[in-house]
């Protein structure tokens, strides 16, 4: 995620920033511009804030004056929320539009979005929580609507669920990253002409799905054998999961490569030290690195992540090692989004 600076005082402000630590200055996220900037302007009549900047969300997003919802463009693509009358579920909501804004912002940097929230090809989001006498909110993808169960955004559900699956990363962010790959996977590879190259790396997606999970959660969890052709365990299960965990993983990197490139991140890794000092550069910037730098770069950061996170007593922050294979995969979204942003640009998009 890239940084900002406060217009008033150039201090340093964050993307989820509502006012300025230093000046006191109020900043919003202006969608269109897709950075921050001070709201009210003196002045400036462009812009107003979302209605749920004052309520727990604390949405900082700004509308533009001319657009008559009352929500933002993240805000209202949340479709169903869950009883509001239960103060956790006002809190879980709230945890997730920030994980939700954060997914805007890197979809609309990659093109995916319209800022403006004019395109019609958007994902749509239903927050659910669990019912008594109800079978369980599943978390997925049908038809354009990514759900989630809510108590996905408590902490210790969702390290109990991790535990239980023996998955290595389980995050708010992460679930949502990987249930907008299957909403992309119906607008970018189904039915294009991307669909064969697909089925070449990730197998024919006309299997039984029902029958896939089936058979992935009738595996022994300890069986590593996945990591020599997959991102994750969870890939195997199905050619769609193989995508959507891959899209996830994508979206992380070039969610941590901005990141570090907007703090101009300089790395030498210590046991290679031919390879000299290395400048992250920003895959969202004007000019977009080739995905070869992309991958040479991720391997240096994810060491230096890890050892700054341990260095605190915690675990790896990237507990993953990536086989050629999967690197392969990623290339793939890579080249996928690059393609359709191409060809959106051409066609004034």
């Amino acid at each position: 995620m890239q940084v900002f600076n406060c217009e008033a005082c150039g201090h340093l402000i964050y993307f989820e920033s509502l006012q300025c630590v230093h000046c006191g200055a109020s900043q919003a996220f202006l969608p269109d511009q897709l950075r921050v900037g001070i709201l009210p302007r003196a002045g400036d009549v462009r812009y107003r804030a979302c209605a749920h900047r004052h309520n727990i969300s604390l949405c900082n997003f700004a509308i533009e004056a001319s657009d008559p919802q009352p929500l933002c463009v993240s805000c209202r693509q949340t479709e169903w929320l869950p009883d509001g009358s239960d103060p956790a579920n006002e809190l879980r909501w709230a945890k997730i539009e920030v994980a939700k804004r954060r997914l805007f912002y890197t979809l609309a940097r990659l093109g995916l979005l319209d800022p403006h929230g004019h395109r019609v090809a958007e994902p749509r989001f239903s927050l659910l929580a669990d019912l008594p006498g109800q079978n369980p909110v599943m978390t997925g993808h049908a038809s354009g609507m990514i759900t989630l169960n809510v108590v996905e955004a408590d902490d210790d559900e969702r390290a109990k669920r991790r535990q239980a699956l023996h998955e290595p990363y389980r995050t708010l962010i992460g679930h949502l990253r990987h249930e907008s790959g299957h909403f992309y996977w119906d607008q970018l590879i189904a039915n294009s002409e991307h669909l064969e190259r697909f089925r070449a790396l990730f197998g024919y997606e006309n299997q039984d799905y029902a029958q896939a999970l089936q058979r992935h959660y009738g595996k022994d969890p300890l069986d590593n054998s996945w990591r020599g052709q997959f991102i994750s365990a969870y890939a195997t299960s199905h050619p769609w999961e193989d995508w959507a965990e891959t899209w996830a993983h994508y979206l992380h990197m070039v969610d941590l490569l901005e990141t570090a490139a907007s703090y101009g991140t300089c790395i030498t890794v210590p046991d290679i030290p031919s390879t000299g000092q290395q400048l992250i550069q920003n895959p969202l910037g004007p000019v977009p690195p080739d995905f070869s730098v992309m991958q040479s770069q991720w391997v240096p950061l994810t060491l230096l992540h890890n050892s700054l996170n341990r260095s605190l007593g915690h675990g790896d922050a990237y507990p993953f090692a990536i086989s050629s294979p999967a690197w392969d995969k990623l290339r793939f979204v890579h080249e996928t989004i690059s393609s359709y942003r191409s060809r959106a640009t051409s066609q004034g998009g």
